[in-house]
């Protein structure tokens, strides 16, 4: 009577944690999809629609290669919790339920990668906001859209292009935060479960 107690609880341990990486495994996928389009519309509205050139403000090469590796870590970290979606179907059938540390390692994984993302992103946008910073003091304090400080060469203007760059560096923190969260959930979820239940996600 007891063994079949426990057998029936590690079975709904088991499918409780599937349907939670199958439920956040989509919901973080969908967050990074929509949230991180947001930057790539503001950009083609900004050089299409209104025509505007882009931000004569010279800029850090560091700025560039964090971004970039910002964005990769973004794209990533949507196929890691589209995969979490296919582990979720793993864990739920009792012939491919994989062990338990490679499932803990699958979540590993994704939150390193979002917490690195998020540190990147972080980084981009105090170099960035500093840069900034540094003109509009330079400049005349006046409410004006676009300004050149006096004196100053056409690499220190500073446009709408530029707003439009933090304003996706912002959507880009909001996302891998979002990720960050998840993952923590994940990682708790999965934990609680094979602490619990030793054998519910053991192969």
């Amino acid at each position: 009577m007891l063994k079949k107690l426990m057998e029936s609880l590690q079975s709904s341990g088991t499918q409780s944690l599937a349907k939670t990486f199958s439920r956040l495994g989509r919901l973080g996928f969908w967050v990074q999809i929509v949230v991180g389009s947001i930057p790539f519309l503001l950009i083609v509205y900004t050089f299409v629609f209104t025509r505007s050139p882009s931000g004569p403000r010279a800029g850090l090469a560091v700025v560039e290669y964090l971004t970039l590796a910002s964005l990769l870590i973004l794209i990533f970290t949507v196929f890691w919790f589209h995969r979490h979606t296919r582990l979720a179907q793993k864990i739920a059938d009792p012939q491919q339920c994989p062990p338990a540390s490679s499932v803990i390692s699958s979540v590993w994984t994704g939150l390193v990668a979002s917490g690195i993302g998020l540190l990147f992103s972080m980084l981009v946008m105090l170099i960035e906001t500093g840069h900034l910073l540094f003109y509009f003091l330079a400049a005349p304090q006046g409410g004006v859209p676009v300004f050149q400080t006096p004196g100053a060469g056409p690499a220190s203007w500073v446009s709408a292009v530029d707003m439009v760059s933090l304003m996706a560096l912002s959507l880009f923190v909001f996302a891998e935060l979002i990720v960050l969260i998840l993952s923590l959930w994940l990682l708790f979820r999965t934990t609680q479960v094979s602490s619990e239940f030793p054998q519910a996600v053991a192969g």
